[in-house]
């Protein structure tokens, strides 16, 4: 038993240490030196590099890319948050105060799709007891005076020929506006304040319980289209509203453009609000009061490096670094100067060249190695 462990291990190591591993994608196939022929596993070296063998680079999954240089955009990072298309999104108030009912469907729920028109609730109007009590003893007498007034139309109508016709019509307008005030009041008594939707979308909230005692204007609903967002971002610097180019903000690895919509014309909190509308097919993933780093391409360039904004870490000085590959199972870290660029990647304005490979995935990783 202990002899198939040893030749279990030994084939291990020798695995380990092959000289004839594959590259994969993302990898270059130049001749392994001679640390490859060590044998031994990750480590880091006195040096501050990292030897990571072929096996290893396949098993944690790291990716390089070769850099390209070049002019690309000056960008600013400006801090935002995603807020609702005013044209495809909608807020549903009491118009009274009340108690809620629930609609012909029942109370709809957070993310349920509802239509324009839609009956989301009812309120039924609250009223104090001496105010209802004011407006049923109207009532009353309102219906009184209405058969009052009925009885002395039926009276003239029977008398038509001698009683003359204005007296006939005065008395038949007089009983339809008893019967019309009468209508109104009832209808105040047990009319309801319909909440129906005011645009087809996704409910993003609500506070609605049935049997919830709600005041004028409180939000119980609010609807959203997703597929309809904008996203507002604030700017210290006013010139910066007239000198957009383009931008786009990160939704984790994914790279989302934004459509610039203009300035705001009054500052807020001693800042300009610049409001971006975001292209069709990317809003699913943002949802509204959600922050976002919003990257705001300008007119002017600067020349750099662009990578993968997953390659830049940090290193124990505190200082922005990636890992350049400068063996087949060698990575070196290189301190470098960074500047923002479209969310998802960055620009490298010092500290690296054109042509070198740069590791893009399980960059965290050697990063870690010791």
């Amino acid at each position: 038993m202990k002899a198939k462990i040893l030749i279990a291990m030994l084939s291990l190591a020798l695995a380990g240490t092959s000289s004839n591993a594959l590259a994969g994608p993302g990898h270059d196939h130049g001749d392994e030196g001679p640390l490859q022929a060590s044998g031994n596993g990750p480590r880091r070296l006195p040096d501050g590099s990292v030897f990571l063998p072929k096996p290893a680079q396949r098993q944690i999954g790291v990716l390089t890319q070769v850099t390209k240089a070049g002019e690309l955009p000056r960008s600013i990072a400006l801090a935002g948050r995603v807020v609702m298309d005013p044209n495809a999104g909608g807020r549903v108030q009491a118009m009274l105060a009340g108690r809620l009912e629930a609609g012909p469907k029942g109370l709809p729920s957070v993310g349920q799709a509802v239509k324009k028109g839609d009956v989301l609730a009812y309120v039924l109007p609250s009223a104090g007891q001496i105010e209802r009590s004011n407006q049923l003893a109207q009532l009353a007498e309102l219906q009184s005076a209405r058969a009052l007034a009925q009885k002395r139309a039926e009276r003239l109508q029977a008398l038509a020929d001698t009683v003359p016709r204005k007296d006939i019509e005065a008395a038949e307008s007089e009983l339809a506006s008893l019967g019309a005030r009468m209508a109104a009041l009832n209808a105040g008594l047990s009319n309801r304040d319909v909440l129906a939707a005011p645009v087809s979308g996704v409910l993003a909230s609500s506070s609605a319980v049935a049997g919830q005692v709600v005041d004028a204007r409180e939000l119980i609903f609010e609807i959203v289209d997703p597929q309809r967002l904008h996203v507002e971002a604030l700017a210290y610097d006013a010139e910066l509203a007239g000198d957009v180019a383009g931008a786009s903000l990160a939704a984790g690895d994914r790279r989302v453009p934004l459509s610039f919509i203009g300035a705001a014309r009054s500052l807020r909190e001693q800042a300009l609000p610049l409001r971006f509308a975001v292209d069709d097919g990317a809003a699913p993933a943002l949802t509204v009061g959600q922050p976002v780093e919003v990257i705001v391409q300008t007119r002017s360039t600067q020349y750099g490096v662009s990578v993968p904004a997953a390659s830049v870490l940090k290193s124990p000085a505190n200082q922005s670094i990636v890992w350049v590959k400068t063996a087949p199972e060698r990575f070196e870290p290189r301190t470098v100067t960074v500047a923002p660029l479209d969310g998802a990647n960055v620009a490298v304005t010092s500290g690296l060249a054109a042509g070198e490979r740069v590791a893009t995935r399980a960059a965290t990783l050697i990063n870690q190695i010791r």
